[in-house]
């Protein structure tokens, strides 16, 4: 069962990540959402996402974001499990 999904979205500038947010909220098994923008263009960001919850189904979130005009860029994390686990940094990450 995925808990978190960290993805690199490019999106058009509407829906707006308010509203993006609020969709993907709503899905079975998610219990939070955390969008933010990073990079602006004319006609796209580009949005980080995270995703939390119980049973995140991964194939959901990414219909539902290509619904809505955007495109996984890349998948950066995913955590699964009966538990998060935390990363924690190392010596030579510093």
């Amino acid at each position: 069962m995925i808990r978190r999904l960290v993805l690199d979205v490019l999106k058009p500038h509407k829906p707006t990540i308010v509203e993006v947010a609020n969709v993907l909220s709503n899905l079975r098994g998610v219990t939070g959402v955390n969008l933010s923008v990073y990079e602006v263009d004319q006609q796209t960001e580009t949005v980080k996402a995270t995703i939390e919850g119980d049973n995140i189904d991964y194939l959901a979130v990414e219909k539902l974001i290509s619904d809505l005009g955007g495109v996984i860029h890349s998948i950066d994390e995913v955590v699964a499990g009966r538990e998060i686990v935390k990363e924690f940094e190392t010596l030579q990450e510093r």
